[in-house]
């Protein structure tokens, strides 16, 4: 089992950068994918960036590839993501994910077993 705290959410600027970081603890952090989703206020929750338990593979949703990248950090149990080029639309709640193994092709919420309990990211215009 694992815990999941995220931090670094806020208000941003159009154009502008944000990291989001979610500290892990509990269970062995390097067989854990990670996944991070987001929600928008009266919108399901959607898939944004995964990486496998190995850190070799990384997935990311076609709305924010070449403006997120995800990290992982096995030495400190802890997985980032990083976010240029910010949009008004990307102005959402952020939940970190994980599930044991798996791979980054893992995009439904139904995939992850544990959940932080979010950051607000507000993006302004």
């Amino acid at each position: 089992q694992v815990q999941l705290v995220e931090s670094g959410g806020g208000l941003v600027q159009a154009g502008g950068s944000l990291t989001l970081s979610c500290a892990a603890s509990g269970d062995t952090f390097s067989s854990y994918t990670m996944g991070w989703f987001r929600q928008a206020p009266g919108q399901e929750r959607h898939f944004v960036a995964a990486i496998s338990w190995s850190g070799h593979n990384t997935n990311y949703a076609e709305s924010v590839k070449g403006r997120f990248t995800i990290h992982r950090d096995d030495k400190n149990s802890a997985v980032s993501l990083q976010m240029k080029n910010l949009k008004p639309e990307d102005t959402a709640v952020y939940y970190c994910a994980a599930r044991e193994y798996g791979n980054s092709f893992f995009t439904a919420t139904t995939d992850y077993e544990y959940w932080g309990q979010g950051a607000r990211v507000t993006v302004s215009s």
